[in-house]
């Protein structure tokens, strides 16, 4: 089992094996990361990679995943942006049971 260097902000510089190490690539845009558990502050440790260091911890191997992005990312957006008002109305609306059940008729009728 290969040994692998990183560091913690904490703790500085660690040794870590294969088993000790997850990479994550998004399937979208190739972006990387890689994350341990601090073997000695035991906090977990996120850090972005570059393709080299991704396929240098994958042939070592290192387990990895892979994900995409949200699809709402590619979704047109119309309207203005809620505002901070919009929100402070929608929570009195989620507390106001009268209020809330004729919205919802209102939009499951109309």
């Amino acid at each position: 089992m290969a040994t692998i260097r990183a560091s913690c902000s904490d703790c500085g510089d660690v040794e870590l094996t294969t088993a000790d190490v997850h990479v994550r690539i998004c399937d979208d845009n190739n972006v990387g990361t890689y994350a341990f558990r601090c073997p000695h502050c035991t906090m977990m440790v996120v850090k972005p990679a570059e393709s080299r260091t991704i396929d240098l911890l994958v042939a070592s191997g290192v387990s990895f995943t892979t994900w995409r992005l949200p699809a709402e990312l590619n979704e047109i957006h119309v309207g203005e942006p809620i505002s901070h008002d919009d929100l402070l109305d929608f929570h009195h609306l989620l507390h106001d049971d009268h209020r809330l059940n004729a919205a919802l008729a209102e939009f499951t009728n109309g």
